[in-house]
């Protein structure tokens, strides 16, 4: 009876052992990076001019908009205008936003991929460790898209 308790708890320690240490290999395979999403935005070379377009798309909406409304006397129509005009507006940003992003993307796969990293998350999710590779994307941005 012992003996069978002695085996029973040896085989339950081996195979935590086995357990943990296949955790600790998967979790050493794994190499995470950190970017600073707003700081690769501000910096792709098409951003100020991509803003510059949804500012004079959105004149030009708020414009119309105000034209509108100045006809109006019903405020609930006033109210239906003024929507329709930041929800145009929206639509227009993300469309005009849309390539930037997949650039973006592009760029932290191919950083990631060159660094062997893994998983890429926004660095203020990271409390410690990662690699920051912020720069490193921002450089890859500024290298494809001088040939656009």
């Amino acid at each position: 009876m012992q003996m069978r308790r002695k085996l029973l708890s040896i085989f339950i320690t081996a195979i935590f052992i086995v357990v943990f240490a296949t955790g600790a290999v998967m979790a050493a395979e794994e190499k995470v990076g950190g970017i600073d999403p707003q700081k690769v935005l501000f910096q792709h070379p098409k951003y100020e001019q991509t803003l510059q377009q949804i500012k004079k798309i959105a004149d030009q909406k708020q414009e119309q908009a105000k034209t509108a409304i100045d006809k109006e006397s019903d405020n609930n129509k006033k109210a239906e205008i003024f929507q329709t005009m930041r929800r145009e507006i929206a639509e227009e940003e993300q469309k005009l936003m849309q390539p930037l992003f997949k650039d973006i993307d592009l760029a932290v796969r191919a950083v990631a991929t060159a660094k062997q990293v893994t998983v890429v998350v926004d660095k203020t999710a990271l409390f410690y460790g990662g690699l920051d590779i912020t720069d490193d994307v921002v450089q890859e941005l500024k290298r494809t898209s001088t040939g656009s």
